[in-house]
């Protein structure tokens, strides 16, 4: 590295820091851009084994400071202490900081024959290593450059380029930012130019916001979305288990005749369906009657294995399993070594499998719904195919065990970029926040304040229609970004 000793090696990690704050819960965009820049700026002229250091040590204060709800989940919810909570934590932002290592000794690599930085190149890479998060080791789809766009002039561009596309010009413009601060290579005046260029790509987004890429089809629908606020030490104590089903009909039953749509959140009861199918009938005859559709989260099983599902009671019909599993929440990898171990490896219905590869939806009378379970919200191809056919997202979770860190607004934050990308508006009943009516521009029309027990109503407007996004996937935006790589790469070799 250029820059040796303690503060050579903390300017990488305060860099990645300075990513987080561009997200919710803050949304400072600016520190975003100023974050990505700064790693551009770092890593001019620097070897191939300094690069991967520096990005290393980004990764570090990235993950370390945006996903360091881990730690609440660990020691307040899976009951470790405080220095084992905190060393799995560092592991875990340690192992996805190799990453960020490897995307910028690639980069290193990619662009050692350039008189200059490439914003371009610096882009490609980096939204193809977003899109290897998404996969690898089940994925951690988190803290994505293109979520800073949302509520900015850039947002117009999600229905059109979705996240990665977003992520690739806010992480392009950001390194032509870096290349300004640079003395040496190309003219100013032209470093000026390129950083023109992109700032002029992000406010295209402007008169893209206008276009009206889905239609209206039925009536507008109304919903009550009820949020428990349910302790986790409450909710799996069996002695407490009729009054949370009593809480659940005296809060809910008195909106049936007044909405369509009524919504609780993932896992709302601490029973397998098939235990508690009196209970469950008698609502569904309330609902039948009032003409409204329930539809809650609730683990089911069958022979085969246990699943974490949502359903339609009432004037709804079906039921969908959860696909994609949160590791340790809801399986244990590497079950026989480490279930039992600690607390963490043995948390209450950690024993789910992954339900069938079936669209999502479900009806709610005539309306046709895309239900998707907690954690399935943040893959985005995941979404846009999944909601193909629906008219209303719908997403159930239980952010309980973030606690009060910033993961529930982070979470929120990319629920609302799904209904901005697909261009339909989301419900998202949670337990204890932030449970929210959001509409097909990803605006929030009505949130629950956190940690409260609350019921919130709103209408929105069901939509048809396939934005360009759904309609093509990130298969253009990543075949783009590896066209650029290759030809970097044919480039470096002459």
């Amino acid at each position: 590295m250029a820059s040796k000793g303690l503060a050579g090696g903390l300017l990488p990690a305060i860099a990645g820091a300075l990513f987080v704050p561009g997200l919710a819960p803050m949304s400072a965009w600016p520190s975003t851009l100023l974050s990505v820049a700064a790693l551009l700026y770092l890593m001019h002229r620097q070897s191939q084994h300094s690069a991967f250091l520096i990005g290393w040590l980004y990764g570090v204060g990235l993950f370390g400071a945006g996903a360091s709800w881990v730690y609440v989940s660990i020691n307040v919810y899976g009951q470790a202490p405080p220095l084992l909570a905190g060393a799995l934590t560092a592991f875990f932002c340690f192992g996805l900081a190799i990453l960020t290592g490897l995307q910028m000794a690639f980069y290193r690599r990619c662009s050692s024959k350039l008189k200059t930085p490439s914003p371009l190149l610096f882009a490609a890479i980096w939204v193809a290593f977003e899109w290897l998060r998404s996969w690898l080791f089940t994925g951690f789809p988190w803290l994505y450059a293109g979520y800073v766009a949302l509520d900015t002039p850039g947002a117009g561009w999600a229905p059109v380029l979705g996240v990665y596309g977003l992520s690739f010009i806010i992480v392009g413009f950001s390194g032509a930012l870096g290349c300004l601060a640079l003395s040496s290579g190309s003219a100013p005046r032209r470093r000026w130019a390129k950083t023109l260029i992109w700032t002029a790509v992000i406010l295209m987004g402007l008169p893209l916001n206008a276009v009206s890429w889905t239609q209206n089809t039925t009536v507008p629908v109304t919903a009550a979305l009820y949020q428990p606020n349910i302790s986790l030490e409450k909710k799996w104590d069996r002695r407490h288990f009729r009054t949370i089903q009593q809480q659940y009909i005296d809060n809910s039953i008195p909106h049936f005749e007044n909405v369509d749509l009524v919504l609780w959140p993932e896992s709302a009861l601490p029973a397998y369906r098939d235990r508690i199918h009196d209970y469950l009938d008698q609502i569904a005859s309330l609902a039948q009657k009032t003409e409204t559709t329930l539809i809650t989260g609730i683990p089911t099983r069958d022979e085969s294995g246990r699943y974490n599902s949502i359903i339609a009671l009432g004037l709804g019909t079906g039921e969908y399993r959860k696909q994609k599993l949160v590791p340790f929440g809801e399986y244990v990898p590497f079950e026989k070594s480490l279930r039992g171990l600690i607390q963490f490896f043995d948390l209450p219905m950690s024993n789910f499998i992954p339900g069938p590869n079936v669209p999502p939806i479900l009806s709610a009378g005539t309306l046709s719904v895309a239900s998707f379970i907690c954690y399935e919200v943040v893959y985005p191809d995941f979404v846009w195919k999944g909601a193909r056919t629906a008219e209303v997202l719908i997403t159930v979770s239980n952010d309980s065990w973030f606690g009060r860190s910033m993961g529930p607004l982070q979470h929120l934050q990319m629920a609302r970029f799904r209904a901005l990308e697909t261009g339909r508006p989301l419900l998202r009943g949670t337990n204890n926040g932030v449970s929210a009516i959001i509409d097909h521009k990803g605006e929030l029309l009505v949130a629950a304040p956190q940690f409260e027990e609350v019921v919130i109503t709103g209408e929105v407007q069901p939509k048809t229609g396939l934005t360009p996004i759904m309609r093509l996937g990130s298969t253009p935006t990543l075949a783009f970004c590896g066209l650029l790589i290759f030809a970097t790469g044919i480039r470096r070799r002459r």
